[in-house]
């Protein structure tokens, strides 16, 4: 592929091509005409990530759109991780929308035009290109919310989804227009200039970061911001849960990256401080909300919120005097964290769509009870992602909160040791609903004592994500030094 160099962006340029066709392919449509937009999207969606692989172990960092776009290792990392969990999303949604009369053209391309709104947002190197980046993954997220229109629950979601996140993006777009004020400049590398020159009026930034961080906030779904993430994970068809609970975590931590950590690290002892309460309440907001929950969707809600309150610890160790050891240490570890997280959640809403069939949501967690009984298979892999979410060794899990408590525990900081030995006493709260589900699969007496068949391909995509849930938690070497690399490489440049 040597002769695209000359155009960086190439891949994303492929991504809207093929989202083109597949838009055209879906429209009207025959069973077997869905049948082949969906293999194009996934054979283009397969592509993507070559490309993506290709260019990551290039490792070039490259400016391009005059430097709006930042080529680099940790954009590709992302991008490729992202364009994974879409197949993956695809993969374990098919069976479910076929059966439901939802497999149409618009949510394959819908999903797609997320997936390229998540590639603008991870090589942003411009605030304005951040911003397009964002609305076109939202948009699409927000109409494949709606997707069942007759559906009350689905629209009532969708709607809150897009007031909450309009309100969001419009905190975003305050905070990042006084940072244009303050600094005169939308270039994230001249912003980080402008901030170390100390010219700018101090009180005007501090204005800036609180919205800008207000609106991150939202976008990754924390506490206090977290307002819309249960009710959409629930209302939401699972097929798009999914697709939300997914890829998008990759862009909103490329986005953090990008603002805070490459943009706004001049001003980190203030935005380290507010990372860190956001932390600390969706931890304990978080887990708490969840046990009392019996809706298995918006229990991973609130799983989601304390995991990703988690991994926010992840970008709380300070840079000192520009020395950036510790704090490299930290975001990558960040880094593995949400990556590790998107793969295990992609698993358990899996399952949840293998379980169900026709005219019966598997959604509440006495869905599950029996489960052992009727598929022991089933039930041991969705053992294994709920003991990867709480964190028990070997799974991928436990590593990547070790890994984060590594990077606070090595800083050596006496406020740093004390916030890890608040983080495990939290987790150890999470690891009661976790394992309440499991005693639900192999202790209660189930209901239904038809043995499940789910169809072959989601079946074996489920086996292969358990798999990979497991071999990352016994070798994740390879991934961790990818991540440390990227964000090594994100840093220095």
């Amino acid at each position: 592929m040597s002769h695209f160099t000359s155009l960086p962006i190439y891949p994303e340029i492929f991504l809207l091509l093929m989202t083109s066709i597949v838009t055209l392919l879906g429209v009207g449509g025959s069973e077997s005409r869905q049948k082949t937009t969906y293999i194009v999207a996934q054979v283009s969606l397969g592509v993507l990530a070559l490309m993506h692989l290709d260019e990551l172990q290039r490792a070039q960092t490259v400016y391009a759109m005059q430097r709006m776009v930042v080529i680099d290792p940790l954009g590709h990392l992302l991008a490729l991780a992202g364009t994974l969990a879409t197949m993956i999303t695809l993969g374990f949604s098919r069976p479910y929308l076929a059966s439901r009369d939802l497999l149409k053209g618009e949510f394959l391309s819908l999903a797609m035009f997320s997936l390229l709104g998540i590639s603008v947002m991870v090589s942003a190197n411009n605030f304005l290109v951040v911003y397009v980046g964002l609305e076109l993954m939202s948009l699409s997220l927000y109409a494949l919310t709606a997707l069942r229109r007759d559906h009350a629950v689905s629209t009532e979601a969708a709607m809150k989804y897009f007031i909450l996140g309009a309100l969001a993006s419009g905190f975003l777009l305050y905070g990042l227009s006084m940072m244009y004020g303050a600094t005169g400049t939308l270039d994230i590398p001249t912003v980080f200039e402008a901030i170390h020159k100390g010219t700018v009026n101090p009180q005007v930034l501090t204005f800036g970061l609180v919205f800008i961080v207000a609106g991150l906030g939202f976008k990754l779904g924390l506490a206090p911001f977290h307002m819309w993430v249960p009710d959409v994970y629930q209302g939401a068809p699972t097929a798009v849960t999914l697709l939300i609970s997914g890829a998008p975590k990759l862009a909103a931590f490329g986005i953090t990256f990008r603002i805070l950590v490459e943009g706004l690290s001049g001003l980190a002892t203030d935005w380290q401080q507010m990372l860190i309460v956001l932390s600390v309440v969706s931890m304990t907001l978080g887990n708490l909300a969840a046990i009392a929950q019996s809706n298995l969707k918006r229990l991973l809600a609130y799983s989601a919120i304390a995991q990703l309150g988690f991994m926010l610890l992840g970008f709380t160790p300070t840079v000192v005097n520009m020395g950036t050891a510790a704090a490299a240490n930290g975001y990558s570890s960040a880094l593995f964290y949400i990556v590790t997280y998107v793969l295990t959640t992609l698993g358990t809403f899996g399952l949840i769509m293998v379980l169900s069939r026709h005219g019966f949501e598997s959604e509440e967690i006495s869905d599950l009870a029996g489960l052992g009984k009727r598929s022991p298979w089933i039930a041991g892999v969705m053992a294994l992602f709920m003991f990867s979410l709480a964190g028990i060794p070997p799974l991928v899990g436990f590593y990547a909160k070790f890994a984060v408590l590594q990077a606070l525990v090595s800083t050596g900081v006496k406020g740093y040791i004390i916030l890890a030995v608040v983080a495990v006493l939290l987790s150890l709260v999470g690891a009661y609903y976790y394992l309440r589900i499991v005693k639900t699969m192999f202790f209660d007496e189930p209901a239904d004592t038809t043995p499940i068949r789910g169809e072959v391909g989601a079946t074996v995509l489920l086996a292969l994500n358990g798999l990979a849930a497991l071999g990352f938690g016994l070798l994740p070497d390879g991934l961790m030094t990818a991540c440390r690399e990227a964000v090594i490489k994100a840093i220095s440049t």
